[in-house]
């Protein structure tokens, strides 16, 4: 990994846990398939994040109950990534639209499909409010 150097603002691995309600474990793991990687690190191999990687991590964490895979939610950050850089080209500028317009579709499509499953869990409670008051 290539050390960067980050400066003010940054914060260890515990602090960006308690932010985002996540697992110390879950940030860990995330790095270790490639999904996230810290902008830095100490002198002792702490791991430091920005609040540009807090933002990675929020939306990975909001991928993620729509049941994007890995490889999903790598392709959708590098796009993301690639759509924030002002030095990104009009060519990949426009792959990147058009691929996080896919992905924003399937988003909807996923988010449509936990509405049904919400929507039978009320309907199983409702019975058991009726059946076992």
């Amino acid at each position: 990994m290539e050390e960067v150097a980050v400066t003010g603002g940054a914060m260890h691995i515990g602090e960006v846990a308690a932010r985002t309600d996540l697992s110390v474990r879950s940030l860990r793991h995330w790095e270790e398939v490639g999904l996230l990687t810290p902008s830095g690190r100490t002198d002792g191999g702490f791991r430091l994040y920005t609040d540009g990687d807090v933002e990675k991590i929020l939306a990975i964490r909001r991928m993620k109950p729509l049941g994007f895979s890995l490889d999903e939610m790598k392709d959708a950050l590098a796009h993301l990534e690639a759509l924030r850089d002002p030095a990104t080209d009009g060519a990949v500028r426009e792959r990147a639209v058009a691929h996080l317009a896919a992905v924003r579709a399937d988003a909807g499509e996923r988010r449509q499909k936990l509405v049904r499953q919400l929507e039978m869990a009320d309907e199983f409670i409702g019975i058991l409010d009726r059946e076992a008051p």
